[in-house]
């Protein structure tokens, strides 16, 4: 094997690699000889099927595994004999000319080709030892306890019959039949569905041209689907539904007393708050942590600066940029629409993907100087959280994780990334900040805008859900208690991105391109 360096510049590197026909043709033949061994043919013993003959019949099959093997440990070894670690998988041209490559599996010409990759940079790692941080605490309160019950109180009503019309507020039991061009369309029809008037479950218009109906009315609703709708075939047609009301109800006073507490499957009053307060704690924990760890990138972000491989650096950009065009086109908004051109958003996203690309080489390099890891105990849990965001779907998760590598390893990234965090942090001094569970949102919502890391979303939940499995970090999709995927109701695409998967500040052979929702926002310090 002959090697040459053709390019050295940077981070890049390429070399032209001759493997000689011999050498070829060598392996070729010590593969047959493997499987003249093994080999059941008709008219040939078992085992005793001469080489020449496999020659003619399988040789160019078989060529193609010698061929694929020796591009593989030739690529290693030209690797490992400069000691050179790529930042991603280095890529291979083959030679493109027909006749070449015939010549090639005929065993009659020499295999060569070139091999490009960028190396990861290299850098000295800075003593973060005494880095000055401040841990954004609450105290979790009555007042807060009391506004989680009064909104769980919202959502677990009691509801009783109504003799007059409907309004914002009142449920409607009804049956409706969709049609679109005087044509019913798939999906379009149900039977005896609970509409709470303003829940915005259903398409925008529906639920308006509801208010003022009496139980016995049949209705005529005119809509137009949205251009954003999920399903192609419907977006942006004008569509009615007939609909008979079959009941009014009104919602009853709710008494957050031990029976309500029992409702839920509590046995007291007592402990539904003790339930609310530990979830509260939580959640107020977590936005602790999500902001800590934002100061600790943000520090480490303003400490580097180095060359970083440009095909990682586009990857994450791509990711982003994809995510973001996806999430406009859903929403029908514009660049002009967020004050902006898609030039300068274009920079502004490029510069988010240098600092994540630059932070996940930081942290993987750190990480794996202080002997950070990952254990099987940690990513089986990491699963299971993943796998509670789809209820009913939980073993088709499992599995697709179970059968792709590169699936668990996103997995794995936000696991090493948080842990090397933690270890930056337990080497700082730290102090503590009292604040207010408004101004530490506050704090997280600015860094949201202006896209830092965009970690977990820490919307304000309601805490005191009993059932202790519940994920509280996917509420955004409302789950109506009907199954049927009637078009009438509202199409709940809110951006469920894997916000799991943030900063990407993963061990740099582990660095994948970002999937999340990708607001369209002016950041500071080109984050």
């Amino acid at each position: 094997m002959q090697v040459t360096e053709t390019l050295s510049s940077g981070l890049k590197r390429e070399f032209k690699v001759v493997v000689a026909a011999q050498e070829l043709d060598n392996e070729l033949n010590k593969r047959l000889n493997e499987l003249a061994g093994k080999a059941n043919i008709k008219g040939f013993r078992p085992g005793k099927v001469p080489v020449p003959h496999l020659k003619r019949v399988y040789g160019k099959s078989v060529m193609a595994e010698v061929v694929q093997k020796q591009l593989d440990d030739a690529s290693k070894k030209v690797l490992e004999e400069r000691n050179l670690k790529p930042a991603y998988q280095p890529e291979v041209k083959l030679p493109e000319d027909q006749a070449e490559v015939e010549r090639i599996f005929d065993g009659k010409g020499d295999l060569s080709y070139t091999m490009s990759l960028e190396v990861i940079p290299t850098f000295e790692l800075k003593d973060t030892t005494g880095l000055t941080l401040a841990r954004h605490v609450i105290d979790v309160t009555d007042a807060h306890v009391d506004e989680a019950l009064g909104r769980l109180a919202g959502q677990y009503k009691d509801w009783q019959a109504k003799d007059g019309k409907a309004k914002k507020g009142d449920r409607v039991t009804m049956s409706f039949v969709g049609k679109i061009d005087g044509q019913v369309f798939d999906g379009g029809s149900a039977e005896n569905v609970p509409l709470e008037i303003g829940s915005g479950q259903f398409i925008p218009g529906f639920e308006d041209q509801l208010q003022g109906a009496k139980a016995g009315d049949d209705l005529t609703v005119k809509v137009t689907f949205p251009e954003t709708y999920g399903v192609a075939t419907l977006a942006g047609k004008p569509a009615e539904f007939e609909v008979k009301v079959t009941g009014v109800e009104e919602p009853k006073e709710t008494v957050i007393d031990d029976e309500f507490a029992k409702k839920l499957g509590l046995e007291g009053l007592d402990k539904l708050k003790e339930t609310v307060r530990d979830r509260m704690s939580q959640e107020f924990a977590q936005m602790t942590r999500l902001k800590l760890k934002r100061d600790v990138l943000d520090a480490l972000d303003e400490a580097y600066s180095f060359e970083l491989p440009e095909k990682l650096v586009d990857a994450e950009f791509n990711g982003i940029w994809n995510a973001l065009d996806a999430e406009m086109k859903r929403s029908g908004k514009s660049f002009a629409d967020e004050n902006t051109t898609e030039e300068d958003a274009r920079k502004e996203y490029r510069a988010i993907a240098e600092r994540r690309v630059r932070l996940g080489l930081v942290l993987g390099t750190l990480g794996e100087r202080e002997g950070v890891t990952v254990t099987d105990d940690e990513l089986q849990r990491a699963l299971v959280d993943r796998a509670r965001q789809f209820p009913g779907q939980e073993r088709k998760v499992f599995d697709y994780y179970r059968k792709n590598t590169n699936a668990l390893l996103e997995l794995r990234g936000p696991i090493f990334e948080q842990k090397v965090v933690d270890h930056i942090v337990s080497k700082a001094e730290v102090s503590e900040k009292k604040v207010t569970r408004e101004e530490l949102q506050a704090l997280v919502q600015d860094e949201d805008e202006h896209d830092h890391d965009h970690d977990h979303d820490h919307h304000d939940h309601d805490h005191a859900h009993h059932d202790d499995d519940h994920d509280h970090h996917d509420h955004a999709h409302h789950d109506h208690d009907h199954d049927h995927h009637d078009h009438a109701h509202h199409d709940h695409d809110h951006g469920h991105h894997d916000h799991a998967h943030h900063d990407h500040a993963h061990a740099p052979h582990e660095h994948k391109p970002v999937t999340r929702k990708a607001p369209v926002k002016k950041g500071k310090r080109g984050e």
